[in-house]
């Protein structure tokens, strides 16, 4: 241990049975009372209908864009390359996250959306009926379906940049973020232009 006010002790520092110092902030479910990494039981959760909704983007020189755009790209169908690839990502999120459940999922959805003048905006709705979140199957998708765009185009763009993967939404369970579903955003949308 450093000794330094606020230093936590990392789990090699405790002494067999000896738990750590309760520390303020929030709680972490991953991690044990002697701070060992564990997978949450959710066993006892009661299966609810959830959903998360994911975005990157992929930014690029206009051009490739338009070779996009146009299907001008040599290795092919970009986006439904991309789409496949999201997908394929979502169902294997607990192969790719230790901590990770694994899910039977009931909808995965990914979406490329031009930006003008220089991104691809890539997004993933993930649904299941059970009883823990999605988020990380929409966050994989959309990490994976924004990097197979760069694999697809990198022979005529090396300087595309992956940015700003996030979170948008999260629904069902104890607690939701973000703010109306797509849909209704959607709707929205159309409703004023």
């Amino acid at each position: 241990m450093s000794g330094l006010p606020g230093d936590s002790p990392s789990p090699g520092d405790l002494i067999q049975g000896e738990s750590p110092a309760k520390s303020p902030g929030p709680h972490l479910t991953h991690v044990d009372a002697r701070g060992a990494a564990r997978m949450v039981d959710v066993g006892d959760k009661p299966p609810t209908r959830r959903e998360a909704v994911a975005e990157a983007l992929v930014r690029m020189r206009p051009e490739t864009l338009a070779r996009i755009r146009e299907g001008a790209v040599a290795k092919g169908d970009v986006y439904a390359c991309a789409r496949i690839a999201g997908i394929q990502a979502a169902k294997e999120t607990s192969r790719l996250i230790p901590l990770c459940h694994p899910l039977a999922l009931s909808s995965v959805a990914i979406d490329l959306e031009p930006q003008e003048p220089d991104g691809l905006r890539v997004v993933a709705t993930v649904r299941t009926t059970g009883p823990t979140g999605v988020e990380m199957e929409a966050l994989t998708a959309v990490s994976v379906a924004a990097l197979t765009v760069y694999d697809m185009c990198k022979a005529v763009d090396r300087g595309m940049s992956v940015e700003a993967v996030r979170l948008l939404e999260k629904r069902g369970g104890r607690s939701s973020v973000g703010g109306p579903t797509r849909d209704s955003a959607e709707s929205d949308a159309n409703r004023t232009g």
